[in-house]
């Protein structure tokens, strides 16, 4: 794996996140809070914690701040939407400090007495597939509201670059 790749995935990422945004614009504030069985307690509630764990995740693997980024305090997509872009900047200001051999760094973290190894590449590719995987999520409740996100693809992501 190399930077470069990593980079790729990330500009993916981004790519996705802003289709789901995109197409969450379009819900009520009432859709957006609205409890669904599909995942995560609510359209909101799934776009936070997509955040969150990229959040959380690069504060961990580059040693920055700690802390949560929690469902309440977005009254509103906008307020998401601010601090998702604060977020993109960091995400990307890390992604520019890294040199290809330092993704084999293994960062080490502990949860209720048990030890776990994170070789950085990995790490950084599982931020990406946990984004996946809550987005499709997301889309399904969208497509479900009548505001589907299209397809989010990334063969379609490369295409469109």
């Amino acid at each position: 794996m190399k930077v470069a790749e990593i980079q790729l995935l990330y500009a993916y990422n981004d790519w996705a996140n802003r289709r789901i945004l995109g197409a969450a614009a379009q819900v009520t504030p009432a859709q957006f809070v609205q409890p669904n069985d599909l995942g995560l307690a609510s359209l909101r509630g799934a776009l936070v914690h997509i955040l969150d764990a990229e959040y959380g995740w690069f504060n961990f693997l580059f040693e920055r701040e700690r802390g949560w980024i929690k469902e309440e305090e977005f009254a509103d997509l906008a307020g998401l939407r601010a601090r998702w872009e604060q977020q993109n900047k960091v995400t990307q200001e890390c992604l520019d400090t890294l040199q290809d051999e330092d993704l084999v760094r293994v960062h080490t973290s502990e949860h209720e007495g048990q030890e776990t190894h994170w070789v950085l590449w990995q790490a950084l590719v599982h931020v990406v597939n946990h984004g996946t995987q809550h987005r499709s999520e997301c889309a399904a409740v969208l497509t479900g509201f009548g505001h589907s996100p299209g397809d989010m693809d990334f063969a379609l992501f490369l295409s469109e670059r």
